[in-house]
């Protein structure tokens, strides 16, 4: 649709660049906040600086992946007291990434999709850099999630999908569906011409041969949708995206909304019939309170538990980027419902 929608997409020169805007940041942690994070304290600390956060169940913790330098990891046993306990990409940015997105560094490792295939965790990432669609998403796999253990070791698989600057779409911001046990589907996708979808093989992890991406959502110019996530509950497939801007502290925008659909591909339509490729998408949580611009929404299952775990800007703590997470069921008439936070407010 366009060639180059730098000039016109500001919120994405500024994406993750927050510092200067909130006075916290994730290209660079305040000292309080780095000293925490090496010192790997628990609980509060280690919700904030949180952006895009993924989360699963393995044995008995939770974990929740975000962006950031070599891409943060914590865990918790209960989903409020969190600990860090680490980076997926220690070494900093993979050499294929590298050569293939100039001057990316280790904060240019965005939005991880953390999920367990064929006994193996999976972790999708993307690699950017601000205000430009030529990415990639790549895939790396470990055995495990413990860190302690003698099998903990990630391997980078290289790239899945990739977007040129000729395409129409920027391939960031990647989740991953489980179909059946050999289908999945990646989402991905931020402005541009919105969300788009590509079937992937179990076996492999990457798109078959042949495999077609797909639109699934997109709205007016300047196309202000990101972060999607497909869910599969009962006869639906849910699609929640974040609309309009992030990363701008108390000024961000962000708010999440959801469309449904029988297949995975779509097509979506919100609560009033509308379609998400022409600008629906029912919405489910908006700016209330402390909780600024929530968005970059996962949903994390446990067993018959759901909970919707996003990022929102904290008004009361000088709009860092802080972790939350909310109970999330199907209400009777098939849509979303969500209950109240789990973790309180910083004391």
């Amino acid at each position: 649709m366009m060639a180059n929608l730098t000039s016109f997409l500001p919120p994405l020169a500024l994406r993750w660049a927050v510092l200067g805007a909130i006075g916290g940041g994730l290209m660079q942690l305040s000292p309080a906040c780095a000293d925490a994070e090496k010192a790997k304290e628990p609980e509060f600390n280690a919700i904030i600086n949180v952006h895009d956060p993924n989360a699963i169940k393995a044995g008995k913790y939770y974990y929740v992946f975000s962006t950031g330098p070599e891409v943060m990891i914590r865990r918790s046993k209960d989903l409020v007291h969190w600990t860090y306990v680490g980076s997926a990409f220690p070494g900093g940015t993979p050499g294929w990434a590298l050569k293939e997105i100039p001057g990316a560094r280790s904060d240019s490792i965005w939005a991880p999709s953390i999920s367990k295939v064929n006994g193996q965790y999976r972790l999708y990432y993307a690699v950017s850099r601000f205000g430009r669609n030529r990415s990639v998403i790549g895939l790396a796999t470990n055995k495990t999630l413990d860190p302690d253990s003698k099998d903990y070791r990630w391997v980078d698989q290289g790239k899945v999908v990739e977007s040129q600057t000729t395409d129409d779409f920027n391939a960031i911001d990647p989740a991953f569906c489980s179909l059946d046990d050999k289908r999945g589907v990646l989402s991905f996708g931020s402005y541009w011409s919105g969300i788009k979808a590509v079937q992937i093989s179990v076996k492999t992890g990457k798109p078959p041969a042949g495999a077609k991406t797909l639109p699934i959502a997109q709205r007016p110019f300047p196309d202000a949708l990101e972060g999607p996530e497909i869910v599969h509950i009962g006869a639906h497939y849910y699609l929640f995206v974040s609309f309009d801007t992030c990363c701008q502290g108390i000024n961000s925008t962000y708010n999440i909304r959801v469309g449904r659909s029988t297949r995975w591909d779509g097509p979506y339509v919100d609560k009033d019939g509308v379609s998400l490729m022409q600008g629906g998408g029912t919405l489910l949580l908006a700016t209330a309170d402390r909780e600024i611009g929530p968005g970059h929404c996962s949903v994390l299952a446990d067993g018959s538990k759901r909970w919707l775990v996003y990022h929102f800007y904290d008004r009361d703590n000088n709009g860092i980027p802080t972790l939350q997470l909310r109970p999330l069921s199907i209400g009777k008439n098939g849509w979303p419902v969500l209950g109240s936070p789990l973790i309180p407010a910083r004391p």
